[in-house]
């Protein structure tokens, strides 16, 4: 595909689908030195030796280490190469594609999520992981900006049936470092800023006008329900990553991608009257309902830090602990006194709701030692899933420390998904070679994706209300961040793209 001002209504890196059934697709192995326990039974470990590994399931060819072999087309583009059969359209470009207002798409589209467009298709609600130093920032709209200082915020771009853009407009403007996110039941968007800035800190146009570190929700269907943003404080202020919506209860989980100290797992547990709807949320006040802090026990012993944690099927009681100042007037809510006997972890990333389960969180690496980040043990990445009916978490997937091996064996998992084949797919940003990982309920792992353009991560990866497509984006300018309005000044430009991955998906459904 050419990179043109509108996008190509043709696929490119397509392959003959006529041959790929559910057992082929899995039986042709994928990355090499990789194994997973995730949906299902407990398994094997990323970059584990095969003495470590699980036994394949019957059937599926697996690696020496684990994982099902699964060859990548190489893209003719240089873009983004895909198993047999599959084959992908852009449907935005940072810099390139046009938004209804005249501007170009804005940089770093990280965090998005899927809903229903009337007429067919569906709407992408789309974060812009904007700090300082992109080309492209989210242009300030009037009433559609929190603080007309800031590049970050939200577009929603429109698509058809078959994955052609349609169009493009801005949703949110005037936030900072917008890096995941959550969906609500009541079918909203709930964008998150990966950020401690305050008032008179360097913004993207000028020094900032407003405390930021908030979490804002977007409607993906009516621009009017988006005017006059208004920051979620009930949520606290902190570095937000991730959050998910438990449909049955009503409580609200939330990651904190912090340091210094490693960041927390939070909860909000919202007053009686509120109601999950459209515009439920700006009806709470500041500091309404319960906001809490994880802290999980081994028994009677108190984890301190998740890297702890070494072996799949761990699992640790729950405990929450009532935060004193959510919106942190003076000190981090991660260091205010309550949090001496809490659970830390470095890099707490995405996360997604998995109905009959719970919800699945990312801790995408941690390091030990001298030079370290203050955990017990190093790891490339680990995935949690989290039980409200039990208050426990689990560890269900880990990615072994292999620093000798970057562009073979997967780390840095960062968003994460449900994907159509029963299992999850993670977007990865580490080092090296960068992908999209599905795992199967089998606990069998494969790479899904491999982003041949650049050394950029992979984000925001989600299904189209249908199940028929898979969104997903290359982030491109302004590297991963630590939610300061500065840590992207300066990078090297790289583009950023939003993809519809088109291929035989009702081949793997459950």
């Amino acid at each position: 595909m050419t990179t043109t001002s509108e996008p190509s209504a043709e696929p490119i890196a397509a392959a003959d689908d006529s041959a790929v059934s559910r057992r082929s697709f899995i039986g042709r192995t994928a990355a090499a030195g990789a194994g997973v326990a995730l949906v299902g039974s407990v398994g094997s470990i990323f970059g584990a030796s095969s003495a470590q590994a699980r036994p394949g399931t019957p059937g599926i060819p697996r690696t020496p280490t684990g994982l099902v072999d699964l060859p990548l087309v190489p893209d003719p583009n240089g873009i983004l190469s895909l198993p047999p059969g599959f084959s992908y359209k852009i449907v935005a470009e940072s810099g390139v594609t046009r938004l209804d207002s005249g501007e170009p798409t804005p940089a770093d589209p990280d965090g998005t999520a899927s809903f229903r467009r009337h007429g067919g298709g569906a709407i992408l609600v789309n974060n812009h992981e904007v700090g300082r130093g992109e080309e492209n920032p989210v242009p300030p709209l009037p009433d559609l900006t929190y603080d007309r200082m800031a590049g970050g915020g939200t577009t929603n771009i429109e698509v058809d049936r078959r994955g052609d853009r349609v169009r493009e407009w801005v949703s949110l403007a005037g936030t900072v470092n917008n890096c995941a996110g959550g969906v609500t039941p009541w079918g909203t968007w709930l964008t998150c800023e990966e950020t401690e800035a305050v008032a008179g800190s360097p913004g993207y146009f000028g020094p900032l006008e407003q405390r930021h570190g908030y979490v804002f929700e977007v409607d993906p269907t009516d621009q009017d329900a988006n005017r006059n943003p208004k920051p979620i404080k009930a949520l606290g202020r902190f570095a937000h990553e991730a959050v998910v919506v438990d449909p049955h209860r009503g409580h609200f989980y939330l990651t904190e991608d912090a340091s210094n100290p490693n960041g927390l797992l939070y909860r909000w547990t919202p007053p009686r009257h509120f109601r999950g709807r459209k515009g439920g949320l700006r009806q709470v006040g500041d500091t309404d309902g319960a906001f809490e802090a994880m802290r999980a026990l081994d028994g009677n012993t108190h984890i301190p830090d998740l890297s702890i944690a070494t072996r799949i099927g761990t699992r640790y009681r729950v405990e929450w602990v009532a935060v004193p100042d959510r919106d942190a007037a003076t000190v981090p809510t991660r260091s205010q006194p309550y949090a001496q006997p809490i659970t830390r972890s470095r890099k707490l990333e995405g996360m997604w709701w998995q109905d009959g389960e719970g919800f699945y969180f990312v801790a995408s690496f941690a390091r030990s030692g001298t030079g370290g980040d203050g955990s017990v043990n190093s790891h490339d990445g680990q995935v949690w899933l989290y039980r409200p009916s039990r208050d426990t978490i689990e560890l269900r997937m880990t990615f072994a420390y292999t620093p000798n091996d970057q562009d073979n064996d997967p780390d840095g998992p960062d968003n994460i998904t449900v994907a159509p084949f029963g299992g999850v797919i993670i977007a990865e940003d580490g080092d090296g070679k960068q992908h999209l990982v599905g795992a199967l309920p089998t606990g069998d792992t494969f790479y899904l994706a491999r982003n041949d353009k650049n050394d950029s991560e992979f984000a925001g990866p989600n299904l189209s209300p249908d199940r028929s497509i898979l969104f997903a984006n290359i982030q491109g300018d302004g590297g991963p961040g630590e939610g300061d309005a500065g840590t992207n000044e300066g990078a090297s430009p790289q583009p950023g793209y939003v993809f519809a991955i088109l291929g035989p998906w009702h081949r793997f459904l459950p």
